[in-house]
C-alpha cells in the first residue's frame, strides 16, 4: 500500500430543498445525490480520483448498503480492509446558503477487532480519530516506521490528545478550538506543545491558519468563489485532507505551503458540485479553480485569524 486512511463509512443522502416537512406533510427535493461519505473516507476517495489510491480501513456491515460501498471502493481502486458492524451508517445531508444541516445514524460497535495489516511500502497514514484503537496502533506503527501521520481533527474524541502525539501534519477544525475553549493562537500552541510538524485551523471561507516546518504562524486566505456558486460545502474539508495527502505523496519535497495551495484548489471545486463524489475534483479541476478564482484579502487577515 501506499497510503493508509483509518476512519467511519457512511452512505450519504444529500438533497437540496428549501424547507423540511413536518408532521403529515410532503415535500419535493430540487435535486438529490447518494455518495460515499465520512471525513477519512471521502479523503481516501479524493486521493484515489487524483491518482494515487489508498487502502481504507472502515467499518462495513453485510446489508445492501455495505455492498453498495465496496462496490464504491472498487471503482476507485481502493482496497478496502472490513471491519465488521451490524448496519453500515447513513448520513442525510441539506445543504442551504452554503452551510449544511446533517442527519446521522451510526453503527460503531465493532463485532471484531481492527485487522492487522502490512504497512510495507506505506508512505501516509491519515486519521479522522475515529476507531480510536485502530488509530492509536496504526499512528504509533508508523511513527515508529518513520510514515507521515495525518489527522483530521473536525472534533474533541476520546483520543484527541494522546493521538496528537503521534501525529506529523494535524489540521483541525475551527469547531474543535471552541469544544477545547482556545483561540486560535492558542490552538496552533497546542498543536506545537503535542509535537506536531505541521499545524492548523480550516476556518471554512475565512481560509486557514497555520504553522510551517519552522514554526512560523501563516494564513493561507481561500478562493473567493461567488456565492451563487456555492451549492454543496459538505465534504470540502475532507477533500482538502485527501488532496494534501496526494500532493505529500506526489511530491514529498516540496514545501507544505505548496500542498496546501494545492488542497485549496481541491476544495475550491468541490462547493461547487452536490455529493462528495460529484464534488472530487481532477488535477484540471484543480488547476481551473486555482485560475479562475482570486484569493480573499483583507487587511491584517491573518493576524486577527491567528488571535482568535
Amino acid at each position: 500500500m501506499e497510503a493508509l486512511f483509518i476512519g467511519q463509512a457512511y452512505i450519504d443522502v444529500t438533497f437540496l430543498t428549501d424547507e423540511i416537512p413536518t408532521g403529515d406533510e410532503k415535500a419535493v427535493a430540487e435535486d438529490y445525490s447518494i455518495s460515499f461519505g465520512g471525513n477519512a473516507v471521502t479523503a481516501a476517495f479524493c486521493c484515489a480520483k487524483l491518482g494515487i489510491a489508498p487502502d481504507l480501513l472502515a467499518q462495513v456491515a453485510d446489508d445492501w448498503l455495505g455492498r453498495m460501498f465496496i462496490d464504491m471502493g472498487a471503482k476507485y481502486g481502493i482496497s478496502v480492509h472490513h471491519r465488521k458492524v451490524k448496519e453500515s451508517s447513513l448520513s442525510f445531508i441539506m445543504p442551504h446558503g452554503g452551510k449544511r444541516a446533517i442527519v446521522r445514524c451510526r453503527d460503531d460497535h465493532y463485532l471484531h477487532p481492527f485487522p492487522p495489516l502490512n504497512l510495507g511500502r506505506c508512505r501516509a497514514l491519515h486519521l479522522d480519530g475515529h476507531q480510536p484503537d485502530a488509530a492509536i496502533h496504526y499512528a504509533r506503527a508508523c511513527r515508529d516506521a518513520g510514515i507521515l501521520t495525518s489527522l483530521d481533527g473536525g472534533g474533541l474524541r476520546s483520543n484527541t490528545h494522546d493521538l496528537l502525539g503521534l501525529i506529523d501534519v494535524a489540521i483541525v477544525a475551527e469547531r474543535l478550538c471552541e469544544q477545547m475553549s482556545l483561540s486560535h493562537g492558542e490552538m496552533l500552541a497546542y498543536l506545537k506543545s503535542r509535537g506536531c510538524r505541521i499545524g492548523g485551523i480550516t476556518l471554512g471561507e475565512r481560509g486557514m491558519v497555520w504553522f510551517d516546518e519552522t514554526g512560523e504562524d501563516r494564513f493561507l486566505p481561500a478562493l473567493d468563489v461567488p456565492a451563487e456558486l456555492v451549492l454543496d460545502t459538505n465534504g470540502a474539508g475532507d477533500i482538502f485532507h485527501g488532496a494534501y495527502v496526494y500532493a505529500y505523496l506526489a511530491r514529498p519535497d516540496a514545501p507544505w505551503a505548496e500542498h496546501f495551495v494545492f488542497a485549496r484548489g481541491a476544495s475550491t471545486h468541490s462547493i461547487q458540485h452536490l455529493g462528495n463524489e460529484a464534488s472530487l475534483p481532477t488535477l484540471s479541476d484543480i488547476a481551473a479553480a486555482q485560475e479562475r478564482f482570486r484569493e480573499k484579502h483583507r487587511v491584517d487577515a491573518a493576524e486577527r485569524a491567528i488571535a482568535g
